[in-house]
């Protein structure tokens, strides 16, 4: 099940939506999504698009665009997320990407 989302990470589609789509429970997808990946469906998605989203960073787009692109609702929502999975802001993150490799 992990698989799929994987490949589009940005892909909106809720765990009820999937379920719907793989002809199964909501609740089934959520408990073998769970099994599978030891974490909920949507804490799931956002690692995914955060850890994702670095290379786009990395690239030089804009915080803005990273953001859109990874299917945050907002910059403010995605900047925060970044804040509270890699204890820092994207800006700083680019900022101390740059200085590893200058």
């Amino acid at each position: 099940m992990a698989r799929e989302p994987a490949r589009t990470p940005s892909d909106p589609r809720t765990a009820t939506e999937w379920a719907e789509n793989l002809c199964t429970s909501s609740t089934s997808l959520r408990r073998a999504f769970r099994a599978e990946t030891g974490m909920a469906f949507s804490e799931w998605r956002t690692r995914l698009r955060l850890n994702h989203s670095l290379s786009l960073l990395e690239q030089g787009q804009l915080v803005s665009t990273v953001a859109a692109r990874m299917g945050f609702v907002s910059t403010n929502g995605y900047i925060l997320a970044f804040r509270r999975h890699f204890g820092q802001t994207p800006g700083a993150y680019v900022r101390s990407s740059l200085d590893r490799s200058a």
